[in-house]
């Protein structure tokens, strides 16, 4: 099976190199990585051309887009059997892929998500399970409306997957939570493994998981997701 590793990447220099020297070592020659900048103003775009060279796919936004368009464009641009997500500060474990193929093949799994270990910057550990850590227990559509329990940086799916999922509605929160919606709608096989595959940075610059929002925000998104996954087809 080829893999496409996706990954969009802002101001990124700090962690981004760290990240992908985990990713390529397990990938073979063939496996492709699609690098979307989202309009960087710092040094990430030179280091991942000198660094890199022609391993990555690099594209990169004429404007700021935000993540989520970031992540559909790159997974618009994925050729691979399977897709997996990755942030630009995190570190795969050393046997996150083959866990994951492993999963697919034996479970056949259309969509697989595990745990984490939850570092800071400095990888020191906060805690040993990103989903305990963030409660991630909620199962099926309502609860995961509710309370989203599907994160990117720790999910990989089949392509057959993608003409279901894109383009991602306006409305919705986050990719990663709409993707596993799309699946438990579709009723595609999801996977939860209890392996931990990556150390999940959690730090200041973080996109996800760092600010609190307000109840009207909150709200508000979650309206959106409804909206989405009510007038999906």
């Amino acid at each position: 099976m080829k893999i496409s590793v996706c990954l969009a990447s802002y101001n990124g220099e700090q962690f981004i190199v760290r990240q992908l020297d985990s990713v390529v070592k397990q990938l073979k020659k063939d496996d492709q990585i699609v690098v979307v900048d989202d309009g960087s103003n710092d040094n990430t775009v030179q280091l991942l051309k000198e660094t890199y060279g022609n391993r990555i796919e690099l594209y990169i936004n004429e404007k700021n887009l935000g993540p989520i368009k970031s992540f559909e464009k790159a997974i618009s641009l994925a050729k691979g059997d399977i897709i997996f997500l990755c942030d630009q500060d995190d570190i795969w474990e050393d046997n996150k892929v083959q866990k994951v193929l492993e999963c697919v093949r034996e479970e056949d799994a259309s969509l697989v998500i595990h745990d984490a270990y939850v570092v800071d910057s400095g990888l020191k550990e906060i805690n040993p399970s990103w989903n305990e850590y963030n409660n991630n227990h909620s199962k099926g559509i309502v609860a995961n409306i509710i309370k989203n329990s599907a994160t990117g940086a720790c999910m990989a799916f089949t392509r057959e997957l993608v003409p279901s999922i894109l383009p991602f509605p306006k409305s919705i929160e986050m990719h990663d939570q709409w993707i596993a919606l799309v699946c438990m709608k579709r009723q595609k096989k999801l996977v939860y493994l209890k392996d931990r595959l990556i150390k999940y940075v959690r730090h200041g610059s973080n996109v996800t998981g760092m600010k609190k929002r307000t109840l009207n925000q909150q709200v508000k998104g979650r309206l959106g997701v409804i909206k989405a996954i009510i007038t999906y087809k």
